[in-house]
């Protein structure tokens, strides 16, 4: 196994292990400290995973987008190439379920929006370092789609999914902050 997947893994069993209040308290402080970003408040498009299992929830941080009425787009994969479109949602009964779980729009029932008119862009990941990367699910989805991107990029994690560093290829696109149930961390202007 090489060094990503043993550090993924690891932390991985990490979030199994966190509570469902615990989970629950973590990712309102992250949400609520998201609110607070300047990358929230500027940004029209927001585009955001919709969250599953132990991932920080993001159930009520797209609530909050359209309350407060921005736009919400999801990516939908195509697991034939990697690659990844995204596509607005008004309510998560746009969205099916896919391969692993996963929910992603039903495409007939939204509307695409390329990468120029995306604003901010949530990153998912299972690990995260100080500098801005991350190790991801595996797929290089986000990756392959960042290098067109030229919004903000961010990412939301708990603290127990940060790491000192990570290894890192030089495909890979850094985020500029990453939000925690602790504070932000400012990766690169």
């Amino acid at each position: 196994m090489n060094i990503k997947a043993s550090i993924r893994n690891e932390v991985k069993e990490s979030l199994q292990q966190l509570t469902s209040e615990t989970h629950k308290t973590w990712s309102d402080e992250i949400a609520n400290t998201l609110f607070e970003t300047n990358w929230w408040q500027e940004s029209t498009v927001i585009a955001l995973t919709i969250s599953r299992g132990k991932e920080v929830s993001t159930t009520s941080i797209i609530q909050k987008a359209w309350e407060s009425g921005k736009t919400v787009v999801v990516p939908k994969c195509d697991p034939k190439d990697y690659s990844m479109k995204f596509y607005k949602i008004t309510s998560f009964s746009q969205l099916e379920t896919v391969y692993f779980g996963l929910k992603e729009p039903i495409v007939s029932k939204t509307v695409y929006y390329d990468a120029r008119d995306i604003d901010l862009i949530v990153v998912p990941g299972v690990v995260f370092a100080k500098d801005g990367y991350r190790i991801g699910y595996g797929g290089g989805y986000y990756d392959r789609y960042l290098v067109h991107f030229h919004g903000k990029k961010i990412a939301l994690a708990f603290s127990i999914q940060l790491q000192q560093e990570v290894p890192f290829e030089q495909h890979d696109i850094p985020v500029e902050a990453i939000v925690t149930n602790e504070g932000v961390i400012v990766c690169h202007d």
